[in-house]
């Protein structure tokens, strides 16, 4: 008997996943520090993956010049709010 998969919804698998964000970036190997940084500050996957994206447009113009662990946390946590902003004022505007 064959075995029958779940139809799942094209939108949703084409999206790439967080992690996929960070390896992109290079920051793969602080997703652990991004995702517990998040986690206390009530942050969503999306605001997570907006802020990452900020962060490297960021990386590219300031590089770290000394520590790239702290710099990152400083960095994210800041772009993390911006995403928040960000995304919710996407939404305001697609209501009307």
């Amino acid at each position: 008997m064959p075995k029958t998969l779940q139809k799942v919804d094209d939108k949703a698998s084409n999206r790439p996943r967080l992690e996929e964000y960070f390896i992109q970036t290079g920051f793969y190997d602080l997703l652990p520090l991004a995702k517990q940084l998040a986690q206390d500050q009530s942050y969503d996957q999306s605001e997570m993956i907006e802020a990452v994206c900020k962060v490297n447009d960021k990386f590219h113009q300031y590089p770290p010049t000394k520590n790239r662990t702290a710099w990152f946390k400083m960095v994210f946590v800041e772009k993390l709010a911006e995403a928040r902003a960000d995304i919710l004022a996407f939404r305001v505007k697609a209501i009307k």
